[in-house]
């Protein structure tokens, strides 16, 4: 039998049905600096689950990596273990040619607080990776609407000019094996009030009272 490639939108249906959307975990943060079109947060140290994938499209990146990740979190790992589904499904850029071209990407998976000590080890054939993060520092802008290719270069286009008018304006990480990250919050069957996130890395954040979640 050949191999079939399920769609994202697929794979989220799927999820639904087996109802793992009831655990929405998320990685923590604290809000360090916030103004209207962007904010900055310290996120605490955890880890992810990660998908690299050779592809131009944002959209067939994201298909491809969440394809694996969603056999990895329904067993297809070699302790058989069913991880449950969390958000965001985080995209990464890999820095190509241009400042904001690629022909590589990273899909990222949160692993739930049962798996962050012990992540299950994923089968070999599915060429994911486990991803250590210390604490680090990210400005995010919010947009809505289905992350696409089109507005998600727009909208990290956007970010840049907002950092670039504050006082982050010579923050970004130097040492960030991204461009940008895509975070995305909801299932596609969700075409109202959807939430999706750009994110970059920065330097120079330090935790201040403001917000944690």
């Amino acid at each position: 039998m050949g191999k079939r490639n399920l769609s994202l939108s697929t794979i989220v249906n799927l999820v639904c049905v087996l109802g793992l959307t009831n655990a929405y975990e998320s990685p923590e943060y604290t809000v360090i600096h916030s103004e209207s079109e962007f904010e900055i947060r310290l996120y605490t140290e955890s880890v992810w689950m990660t998908a690299p994938v050779k592809e131009i499209s944002f959209r067939k990146a994201t298909n491809d990596g969440f394809h694996r990740l969603f056999q990895y979190i329904q067993g297809a790992n070699l302790n058989n273990s069913r991880v449950s589904m969390t958000v965001p499904v985080l995209t990464s850029l890999v820095p190509g040619a241009g400042p904001l071209g690629s022909s590589a990407y990273v899909v990222h998976f949160y692993l739930p607080t049962k798996f962050q000590a012990t992540p299950p080890l994923p089968l070999p054939e599915l060429n994911l990776l486990p991803d250590s993060w210390t604490s680090c520092c990210k400005a995010v802008r919010q947009f809505s609407g289905f992350a696409r290719d089109k507005n998600t270069v727009k909208e990290a286009e956007n970010l840049a000019t907002s950092l670039s008018r504050s006082p982050w304006a010579n923050s970004t990480s130097s040492s960030s094996k991204f461009a940008y990250s895509i975070a995305q919050y909801n299932s596609p069957f969700k075409f109202i009030g959807r939430v999706n996130e750009v994110w970059v890395d920065i330097d120079g954040c330090e935790p201040t009272m403001l917000a944690t979640y």
